[in-house]
């Protein structure tokens, strides 16, 4: 299990500076987090995020130039044990489709209290992946993959919990492992899958019926 003094390390890629700073400000100033790197655009995150390996990414959706949802295409290969959690002013099902679909684990929306900005920060380095069971619905039926590779027993086992919805923490419980342990399987899993996201690994799993 992850120890109580293991500090999330958090980026943060977003235009508006009062929003940006607000943010950072929270993240940083909370026992636990870190947040030392913050962008103004996807072409300077495109740049300098991937030397810095934060465990999560706040990225704005609606971004000038590249947006966040074309940014974390091309952030999430080169990035594939950080998590992307996408900022929207609105809960626009298309848009959080899109991004989830591009490699997000969920969204939140920018006027998030603090309290529930932390814990949903720590949810989704657990292994939690926010979403309506109707944007789950339409990512599964989108997607269009090749064969995968084998998976072992484990594997397989830890797979089907993630279609069952659970978490890196329920899933280390429920099997008496590690959430380390956890993480490391499913990273093997989305290599193996060829895969970048836990969505596409569910969409992989039943269109190939692997579970």
């Amino acid at each position: 299990m992850k120890i109580t003094d293991e500090i999330i390390h958090v980026a943060i890629v977003e235009d508006d500076e009062e929003i940006s700073r607000t943010l950072g400000l929270i993240i940083d100033g909370t026992k636990g987090f870190a947040c030392k790197h913050i962008y103004n655009s996807c072409e300077e995150a495109l740049k300098l995020l991937p030397e810095t390996f934060p465990d999560v990414v706040l990225m704005d959706i609606h971004l000038p130039g590249i947006t966040g949802i074309e940014g974390i295409k091309k952030l999430k290969p080169k990035m594939p044990g950080t998590d992307f959690i996408m900022l929207t002013i609105q809960q626009d099902d298309e848009s959080i489709f899109e991004s989830l679909v591009a490699g997000a684990s969920g969204y939140l929306i920018k006027d998030i209290p603090p309290t529930e900005l932390l814990n949903s920060i720590r949810e989704v380095y657990a292994g939690g992946s926010p979403m309506s069971s109707a944007i789950a619905r339409k990512v599964i039926s989108s997607f269009h993959n090749n064969d995968p590779s084998p998976l072992s027993d484990r594997e397989t086992e830890i797979l089907k919990l993630l279609c069952d919805g659970k978490n890196y923490r329920v899933i280390a419980d429920q099997l008496f492992i590690s959430s380390h342990t956890v993480r490391t399987h499913i990273k093997n899993i989305y290599e193996k899958l060829q895969v970048n996201s836990r969505a596409e690994a569910v969409q992989k799993a039943f269109k190939n019926k692997l579970v």
